[in-house]
């Protein structure tokens, strides 16, 4: 769901995951037509990133992700 949220309405996935700051950057580059496109391919990555980091932290707390 996180992934359709981070194509079509990029700015909201940083909200999700806790950066706010980074969602407030991402809806600035979104104004743009132009800006849409990097800014929904930095909101899938930033996606990756916190879901691999989710991963990371269950591995070492010995708990099933």
């Amino acid at each position: 769901m996180r992934l359709l949220i981070a194509i079509f309405i990029p700015f909201l996935v940083f909200f999700t995951i806790g950066r706010p700051l980074a969602g407030i950057v991402c809806l600035i580059l979104q104004f743009t037509l132009i800006g849409w496109i990097p800014a929904a391919l930095w909101a899938v990555y930033a996606l990756s990133q916190y879901d691999t980091n989710k991963k990371i932290e269950a591995f070492r707390d010995g708990r099933p992700y």
